[in-house]
């Protein structure tokens, strides 16, 4: 596999991965910081771009070692994926 192909499938998980973390620890201290006006309640007041960004790297770069691991040894081809037709039909 070529680096630039290598780079442009990791940036996919890493974007993916990012709409994955970003739900979780979410910092709100409740009534401890006055709400700015038309802010949801449940926002929270702080975030941090920088932590969602660490943990997104991580998270995208195990899922990126997974999949390169699949592509050089091959344990889940294309024939278990295929879902839609049937067992025995030879191709």
């Amino acid at each position: 596999m070529k680096f630039t192909s290598i780079l442009a499938i990791y940036s996919l998980f890493w974007a993916m991965s990012f709409f994955l973390v970003l739900p979780f620890r979410p910092r709100s201290n409740g009534a401890a910081e006055p709400h700015v006006p038309g802010q949801a309640l449940g926002a929270p007041q702080r975030f941090s771009f920088g932590r969602a960004c660490f943990w997104t790297t991580i998270v995208s770069a195990v899922l990126f070692g997974l999949f390169y691991a699949n592509y050089l040894y091959g344990w889940i081809g294309t024939q278990q994926l295929d879902l839609f037709s049937p067992a025995d039909r030879k191709v």
